[in-house]
């Protein structure tokens, strides 16, 4: 699929893989307060766009799209995410499985002879509520891509 690019309001950070869902809770907060207090209108499910592989730190963003940029406040500022050309799978339970279900995507990719970009973003269509059943959650796997040379 060909996505136009997105203006986002996100807090950056680079966290540990041990404080990820804190760095996620945080990061919400902040958002919703320079988002009410300017405001501005929230476009999209949250997302999360990883910057680079996996390691023990995330180099990430967490936001949302908007309407607008965000002027940058306590932490939140102005994003985007890329345009161009992004393969997509839909990741359905815990957010325990993405691994295999990202590694499922660039299998995918590969053998279609897609380049896969260093950034790759996930949109949380479900937002997680503490009684929900994992289960039920849905998440949008989007890796940019490129033709091999």
């Amino acid at each position: 699929m060909v996505l136009d690019p997105a203006t986002t309001a996100v807090v950056r950070g680079v966290v540990p893989m041990a404080e990820l869902r804190d760095f996620f809770d945080a990061s919400f907060g902040a958002l919703a307060r320079a988002i009410e207090a300017q405001r501005i209108a929230v476009l999209s499910p949250a997302f999360g766009l990883y910057h680079g592989p996996p390691g023990e730190t995330l180099d990430l963003e967490v936001g949302f799209v908007t309407d607008r940029a965000v002027r940058p406040e306590q932490g939140v500022v102005a994003g985007s995410l890329p345009g161009g050309r992004v393969a997509r799978l839909t990741h359905f339970g815990s957010f325990d499985g993405l691994g295999p279900s990202w590694d499922r995507l660039g299998s995918w990719m590969r053998a279609r002879g897609l380049a896969a970009a260093e950034d790759r973003w996930e949109t949380y269509v479900t937002q997680p509520t503490p009684d929900m059943d994992p289960r039920d959650l849905r998440t949008e796997l989007n890796w940019p891509v490129t033709e091999l040379p």
